[in-house]
């Protein structure tokens, strides 16, 4: 959450600050800042979106080649003008803007104020920036070092940069908990909370790690330091992004660019790791583990959100096809638990950006209980790739759209493959079975091209249900997580109140709320359960609900129950969430454009969430 960018060198830094914030928007937009260095130090921050900023700034100096910028995404304090970023210290000196959350701040804001310092904003970052202030002039040290000595007085998460109005040629920048990147070129350097204000300046990269600390300097040079003061050698990267990829290339929204672009990073994830010719699958990252996964005693799953879903159809896939038992946990209630982990358990974490707090913090308390760690991430050189000690990306280019939905396919895609890899190893799917599933995988891109085809019909199902204030899903077996897919989908971006439920819990107490306003969206794609997904539509049509089905190419039986239906092409029933998810992205997304909702930039979220 927030976004940050950076940079100082020999370039004029306004464009580059507001062409970043605009890149970065989609990780938070209740306001925007920068601050601009060059003799004078000129501060401008605005509630709402980059763009109020940038009419904002018109006909103000906006001069200088070292600056900060900021997009908020609020955690203490409302989004207004003063609770903006930057914040500058009492003395005018300093500025920082910063992600994360100071949770010590109460007792630091209190001791501060004792020793004099007075405050504007509600915000924790205030007071961090008053605390560098207060150790620089006391110690009268350069900024670094303030820098330095005031992090080990906090307790949190964050990610800064800070400048100094007296030490113009040169920015400190710090992480903990929270992604930094700093980008080197020859015109000088850059910062970001990821790299897509970056890549168009430059593709090498240095990812910081928690409690590092990089001073970068005007004339080129640049040094990394622990919090604890030792030097670190940088790894420098090559930036993996495409430009054409943060781009909307005629679309309206990242969003519906991105569910366009799922029978590419659908292939993407599959890519060199599946053969169905010669009949294997191998994901690189098991390779040298492959083993100690296989004969785990248990997995256990981690995500949040959408990354959560796709743990529940992976136990469904590691189950029937690998036969090791699986648990699915909340990241956010796991690692406030005492959880049972041992050595002979392997913990798999997904997240998309790789950076989610509680997963990130999950997966720690797991590492210290002996567990395996396995991270399945979509971002390179993130947090949790970094600390998992294998893993493997889904290779699904950036995404913008704060609703996932390439990423959710993605995921469910290389979780596919490893139970297909282990389930092999282990015997417990036949030949047959598995050079069958193999193909079926390797078809799906060129189905999921077919779901597409029906955009038009589903934005008619859209127009029929966007008054509704409730929706139910429902799914079975594989296609109970779609459900629940589905219903987030839905409630993210068009603000409707939608719920999942297994199909059979329908009867357990939601039937209760079923009348002619309810849609009712049925996932009825499952051979094995057939004749009952009939059932409980019939129960929803005796109600008069407004059932629109999901069903199977040539269905003749629950299409013609359904008020509408939405065809997909027969898979495997493994299979199924790789097609049936796609629609209910689709309606959700026409649902919340007819509703007249920001679809990439749903009110209160943001795309990565970095904080508790």
């Amino acid at each position: 959450m927030c976004g940050i960018v950076a940079y100082i060198g020999s370039k004029d830094v306004y464009p580059i600050l507001i062409k970043g914030l605009k890149r970065l928007e989609y990780r938070g937009y209740d306001s925007a800042g920068i601050a601009l260095l060059n003799g004078d130090l000129n501060v401008y921050k605005k509630k709402g979106k980059v763009q109020e900023l940038e009419n904002f700034v018109v006909g103000k100096s906006t001069r200088g080649n070292t600056g900060i910028g900021h997009t908020r995404w609020a955690t203490h304090g409302k989004p207004d003008d003063t609770n903006a970023h930057p914040h500058t210290s009492g003395n005018g000196r300093l500025t920082l803007v910063h992600n994360g959350i100071i949770e010590n701040y109460a007792s630091l804001k209190k001791a501060l104020i004792k020793d004099g310092h007075t405050f504007h904003s509600e915000t924790d970052t205030e007071v961090l920036v008053h605390l560098i202030e207060a150790v620089q002039d006391r110690y009268n040290l350069p900024l670094e070092e303030a820098v330095r000595e005031a992090l080990t007085q906090v307790v949190g998460a964050y990610a800064i940069v800070v400048m100094d109005k007296n030490d113009p040629d040169k920015l400190v920048a710090a992480r903990k908990a929270s992604p930094l990147v700093l980008g080197i070129a020859e015109d000088g350097f850059y910062v970001a909370s990821d790299g897509t204000p970056i890549v168009e300046h430059t593709k090498k990269v240095v990812y910081l790690d928690d409690e590092q600390i990089a001073t970068v300097l005007r004339n080129g040079s640049y040094e990394i330091r622990s919090i604890d003061n030792e030097l670190h050698t940088p790894y420098v990267q090559e930036l993996n992004i495409e430009i054409s990829k943060i781009e909307k290339g005629g679309y309206d929204y990242f969003m519906l660019k991105e569910i366009h672009e799922q029978p590419e990073t659908i292939h993407d994830a599959m890519r060199g790791r599946i053969n169905a010719g010669e009949k294997w699958v191998k994901l690189g990252g098991m390779d040298d583990y492959l083993e100690r996964i296989a004969n785990a005693r248990r997995f256990v799953i981690l995500g949040c959100g959408t990354s959560w879903h796709a743990g529940l159809v992976a136990e469904y896939l590691f189950e029937d096809l690998a036969r090791i038992p699986v648990e699915v946990e909340y990241a956010s209630e796991f690692r406030y638990r005492n959880p049972v982990i041992t050595e002979e358990d392997v913990v798999i974490g997904i997240s998309q950006s790789g950076e989610t707090a509680d997963t990130y913090a999950a997966l720690e308390l797991a590492r210290d209980n002996g567990a395996f760690l396995y991270g399945i991430v979509n971002v390179v050189g993130s947090s949790i790739a970094r600390l998992t000690h294998a893993g493997s990306y889904i290779h699904a280019g950036p995404e913008i759209g704060v609703a996932s939905t390439k990423a959710f396919t993605g995921q469910v895609t290389l979780l596919t493959l490893m139970a297909l890899q282990i389930g092999r190893l282990k015997g417990t799917i036949s030949d047959e079975y598995f050079a069958e599933l193999v193909s079926e995988l390797e078809a799906i891109p060129a189905k999921v091209q077919r779901v597409l085809e029906n955009n038009e019909k589903i934005a008619y199902i859209a127009s029929e249900i966007k008054s509704a204030n409730n929706a139910l899903y429902l799914g079975r077996g594989y296609n109970f997580p779609v459900a629940l897919e589905g219903a987030l989908k839905l409630k993210e971006i068009s603000y409707i109140h939608a719920e999942g439920y297994p199909a059979a819990e329908m009867k357990h107490g939601p039937i209760a709320l079923i009348d002619e306003n309810m849609p009712v969206v049925v996932i009825a794609t499952n051979k094995s359960a057939y004749e009952k997904i009939a059932s409980n539509i019939q129960e929803v049509k005796a109600r008069k609900g407004i059932v629109i089905a999901v069903v199977t190419e040539g269905d003749s039986v629950i299409s013609k129950m359904a008020d509408y239906s939405i065809e997909i092409p027969d898979t495997a029933e493994p299979l199924t969430p790789l097609l049936s998810s796609i629609p209910l992205q689709l309606l959700s997304y026409h649902t919340a454009v007819l509703r007249g909702c920001n679809v990439d930039q749903p009110r209160n979220l943001a795309k990565s969430v970095t904080v508790e």
